[in-house]
Order: C-alpha cells, then structure tokens, then sequence
C-alpha cells in the first residue's frame, strides 16, 4: 500500500514536470519574438545592491549612455542597483533600454527606465540567461555578487566551448575584478593547467566607459559581425 501512495505521487509529480514544458515552451516563444524586433544591445550586469550614490552606480549609467551614443542598445536585469544604473543611462542617451525581469531577492521590481516595450517579465532563470546570451553583442560586467559571476562565467564556457560565437566579455572596476583574474591565471592556467592560455584573451579589464566602447568598436570592425538575429 505504501509503494502505490509513493508509486501514484510519483506519478503525479512527473506529470506536473511535463506540463511544466508548455510553460517554459511559453516563456522562450515570448522572449524570442520580443527580443528579435529590438536590434543589436549589449548586456551589463552588476550587482541590484548598488545604490545610486556608489561610484560604479554611477560609471554604468554612464557606460550606458556611451553605448547607446555608440549605435547599440542596453539590456540589463530589469532590477535596481547596477541594473537600474544601465537603463537610466540607455534612457538618458535616447537610446534602446531593455530589462529582463524576474522575481528575486534583492531585485523583486523592475525599474522605472525601461523602454515601455521592451520589459519583459520571467518566471525561468535560465530562460531569461538564454536570452541574455542570444541577444548580446557583448557583455559588460560590472561589481556584483553570485548572480554576476554567475553569468560572467557562463557567458564565458559558453564562448571558450564554442557553443556561441566569441563576444566581448569585459570587466569593469580593476579593483574588484583583479583578484579574482590572478587567481584564475596563477591557479587554472599556471598551476593547474585547467585552461588554456588563449582563455585569457576572451576577458578585457578596463576602469572606464571610452575602454568600453573601444573594446566593442574594435572587435565588431575587425569582426564584421551583424546581430544574432
């Protein structure tokens, strides 16, 4: 008797699963045709920490102008902190200012900065990360917490596995980001030899905004690269 109760909740929860992929089939139709309409952005991710007077609050708002003044689009998180700072800095620039929403702790809103269009709500993660991966033609990676290394490092095995194309993939604030880099390279590649030298290659370091867009002009010159989309 005990088996069949365990066998019939089984049952249930595998039938919950599968209907569950309608849902998430969903959630990829909404975000590729929203996103397909927009045009070539460039990611900036960051912690939604960061409040408004933080010196890095203030250099994504306005890495983000510079991006929208450079010819491409924001996409951020939707959230507060850095993610706010990027879309108020692609709306000041009167330029594309995406968000990518979702409930989560430290990010349960979406900010004010949005393109009315282009806000975009999601109950899957890595629906939402696919989305981020599809539709970027760089990412710009600011200060943040286990959400932002996160995507740093996805982005990354996806591009050194040759999964997706090769896509900028810069770092901002040497300060936060240095330690981490001289352990990967004194660690994975001298020590341990778990990657390869040319690894290192796919990351830029910078510590402001003209860095940023001559990383990005640069690579999509010499590229000749078109959207993904």
């Amino acid at each position: 008797m005990i088996r069949e109760k365990h066998h019939k909740g089984w049952n249930e929860i595998k039938t919950n699963d599968s209907w569950a992929i309608f849902k998430i089939m969903g959630e990829f139709v909404y975000g590729f045709e929203k996103m397909s309409q927009i045009g070539p952005c460039v990611s900036i991710f960051g912690s939604a920490r960061t409040n408004p007077e933080n010196k890095y609050y203030k250099l994504a708002e306005s890495i983000a102008k510079s991006i929208v003044e450079a010819g491409y689009g924001v996409i951020t998180g939707g959230g507060p902190g850095i993610m706010e700072a990027g879309n108020k800095g692609a709306h000041l620039g009167g330029g594309t200012s995406v968000g990518l929403n979702i409930d989560l702790p430290f990010e349960q809103h979406d900010n004010p900065y949005i393109d009315p269009d282009k806000s975009l709500d999601f109950d899957y993660f890595f629906v939402r990360k696919v989305m981020f991966v599809k539709y970027s033609q760089g990412f710009v990676v600011m200060p943040g917490g286990f959400g932002t290394l996160d995507e740093f490092f996805e982005a990354l095995t996806l591009i050194q596995t040759h999964k997706i194309g090769k896509f900028p993939i810069i770092l901002v604030g040497t300060e936060f980001w240095k330690g981490l880099l001289d352990w990967i390279k004194s660690t994975l590649l001298d020590t341990f030899q778990n990657i390869s030298p040319e690894d290192m290659d796919l990351i830029h370091l910078v510590d402001n905004e003209k860095e940023v867009i001559d990383i990005l002009d640069a690579f999509y010159k010499e590229s000749n690269l078109s959207p993904n989309f």
